[in-house]
């Protein structure tokens, strides 16, 4: 199907593993000083290994052997036992599927696309400095042109090939970041364009590959009264919310709006109780990559509510986006649980449900996008995250997501999550459990199947039968009339 699309040809772009890359949420982060021998040994032997299998540097790096390649070099330089990759997979087809490939069901409960539509010149700053990180000088001092080709790099088409051509994802859930009020262009999807891309797929013969979200600002005036009917109109498959969104965030967050959290009394139980009301009962809550805002305990997306507001609203279920994750600084990384250093990262979600009794099959589950990206390359650091929530939540209680199409197409962040392995000293040290193959099956998929109502056998059986016919068809439909979206009723 990829060919018969004529798709560009790639740029000789290191495997995404090794890349600085970013979202709209937090800038590139510069490489720990244990991964710059790597990135030297993965661009030293890359061209060989390339020329070895008759491949171009691009393909090579973008396959499952260049994955392989740098797995098997991020591990010998963090000491080993984190990612199981035999040798021979950089080079062998095989070798490399069977390593880092699975019948495993995959469903990406975050992903994203940039409307066609005019933004800000604020909003158009940050993508291009998205598409510096991913390309370099190519985007310096291109002006329009650059803004032009940045945005392309975040386009419908560029999502439906990294997702749905380049990928293993069974379903996708659509999801964007709130606007204020008479603001709507501020953000890279509306409402009306979410639903517009789920039926433009469903119409065109893609059903059951692409749900979505509606997004809701309870602390906007009108935004809550909204819901009833945004519930009939959108169908979403849950609710987004950004309590960083108001008066005290920063950037394309900072509106003049009251500061809210989940379980606040104006804002926040007002919602949960209309999301009661609506029948929609998935609240996911951004909570983590505060986008230059305060980190600690009481900052504005701090995951401290969590706990008190499962606890209130039982028969909701939370699901909290990027884990409570907060990006690093310098060389620091997340270690074991501490109460001393409950105040930081993910940390602070553990302790808030902690403190209210909520853990393993409870109504509160922790979601990996950016997430899994910015650990990968730091082994340890995954290793902790990951034994943390499995201790907390239980493998029943984590969702795959990757924020996509931020960091290009998921699938080699799906391989690296399945030849991740929690050492077993950690296992013995820090009482986490092992991320065996039954917990990365639940994970990717099939705890999402069971949350939002899949038949995970029907599933997978759309997926391994769609010929992929309507991606060609959205395609053509995008490039003749721009972002899809549905007018309100």
């Amino acid at each position: 199907m990829a060919s018969k699309l004529q798709l560009p040809p790639r740029p000789p772009r290191l495997p995404l593993i090794l890349q600085r890359r970013s979202t709209d949420e937090y800038t590139p982060l510069p490489y720990h000083p244990l991964n710059l021998p790597v990135v030297a040994k993965v661009r030293a032997e890359g061209p060989q290994q390339a020329a070895r299998l008759n491949m171009s540097l691009a393909d090579y790096w973008s396959s499952r052997q260049g994955t392989a390649a740098a797995l098997r070099a991020l591990d010998e330089a963090w000491g080993g036992g984190f990612y199981n990759v035999p040798l021979e997979a950089a080079l062998d087809q095989q070798a490399a599927d069977a390593a880092l490939g699975s019948d495993q069901l995959v469903i990406d409960i975050q992903t994203h696309y940039v409307a066609t539509r005019a933004v800000s010149a604020e909003m158009a700053n940050i993508f291009l400095s998205l598409g510096e990180a991913v390309a370099g000088d190519l985007f310096k001092g291109l002006d329009k042109l650059a803004r032009n080709q940045v945005q392309a790099l975040y386009s419908l088409a560029e999502y439906l090939r990294c997702v749905f051509l380049e990928s293993e994802t069974a379903v996708a859930v659509l999801s964007s970041a709130p606007a204020s009020a008479g603001k709507e262009r501020m953000n890279i999807l509306s409402n009306a364009e979410m639903i517009g891309t789920r039926e433009l797929t469903e119409r065109l013969g893609g059903n059951g590959r692409l749900i979505n979200h509606a997004v809701v600002a309870p602390n906007l005036p009108g935004e809550i009264a909204m819901m009833d009917r945004w519930s009939a109109w959108c169908k979403p498959a849950g609710w987004k919310v950004y309590t960083m969104f108001g008066a005290q965030a920063d950037g394309l967050m900072k509106w003049d709006a009251p500061p809210w959290m989940l379980d606040d009394e104006e804002s926040g139980q007002p919602f949960l109780r209309r999301a009661m009301e609506t029948g929609v009962r998935i609240v996911c809550a951004h909570k983590g990559l505060t986008f230059a805002q305060d980190t600690g305990w009481d900052g504005p997306s701090s995951p401290k509510d969590i706990g008190p507001a499962a606890k209130a609203f039982p028969d909701i279920n939370f699901l909290i986006y990027h884990s409570g994750y907060e990006t690093r600084q310098g060389d620091q990384e997340e270690g074991p649980y501490a109460e001393e250093v409950a105040h930081s990262g993910t940390n602070r979600l553990i302790k808030s449900l902690k403190n209210v009794g909520i853990g393993p099959g409870g109504n509160v589950y922790a979601e990996l996008g950016t997430t899994w990206y910015l650990i990968m390359a730091h082994p340890r650091e995954a290793a902790h995250v990951l034994g943390k929530l499995l201790s907390t939540l239980g493998e029943e209680n984590i969702l795959w997501g990757t924020d996509s199409i931020w960091y290009g197409s998921p699938q080699p962040l799906i391989d690296a999550f399945r030849a991740f392995q929690i050492p077993e000293e950690y296992s013995a040290r820090y009482g986490y459990p092992q991320l065996t193959p039954t917990a990365k099956e639940k994970i990717l998929g099939l705890n999402a199947t069971r949350l939002y109502g899949m038949d995970p056998a029907q599933v997978r059986a759309t997926a391994r039968s769609d010929d992929l016919a309507w991606v060609k068809a959205a395609l053509a439909e995008y490039s003749a009339k721009g972002t899809p979206a549905k007018a309100l009723d």
